[in-house]
């Protein structure tokens, strides 16, 4: 699998890294355990089985958008085989655009393998992971979650965009 990413500017990813400890602290899953080195704050866009040449023209031309504002605002729950807590990035018209215009280039190219429909333009729920957990693990309220400062709306910028590959393992810079 291939996923496009969106990287969050320095003060953005800061919040995020500082609400990753902040659960750890409190002794809940988070984002901070997971030690990989690739491990880092990111808007996932789309998941596909390839990311071939054929769709990378598309894909950079959507990416030259960037950057973007950003706005983390309010906390998700998402259930499942795992159990997943995000922070909720505020979809502004400019972001549905890119979304959509990286979504078309994937989804044009069949050597891509496939979308993820959950990624799917009008079934996408952008969000920064904070948390996962094979249980149900974040049980308090949503202002426990967050450390205090951070529990209104945090504005930031989309500044860079990457591709992790799960077979390597590895990432690769798309943008800039």
């Amino acid at each position: 699998m291939r996923t496009v990413e969106l990287l969050l500017d320095g003060a953005a990813d800061l919040a995020v890294l500082r609400a990753w400890r902040h659960l750890a602290e409190a002794g809940m899953p988070s984002q901070e355990a997971h030690a990989h080195p690739t491990n880092r704050p990111h808007l996932t866009l789309a998941a596909v089985g390839a990311l071939p040449d054929t769709a990378r023209d598309g894909v950079a031309e959507a990416l030259a958008a960037l950057p973007l504002e950003l706005c983390l605002d309010g906390l998700l729950r998402f259930t499942g085989r795992t159990h997943v807590l995000a922070w909720a990035v505020r979809p502004d018209p400019e972001l549905l655009r890119l979304h959509g215009a990286v979504w078309r280039a994937l989804a044009a190219s069949p050597e891509a393998g496939g979308t993820n429909p959950l990624h799917a333009p009008g079934r996408w729920i952008p969000h920064v992971t904070l948390g996962r957990s094979r249980r149900p693990a974040w049980g308090r309220p949503d202002a426990e979650l967050l450390p205090a400062g951070l529990r209104g709306p945090v504005r930031g910028r989309l500044i860079g965009a990457r591709s992790y590959d799960s077979a390597t393992r590895t990432t690769e810079v798309l943008a800039p």
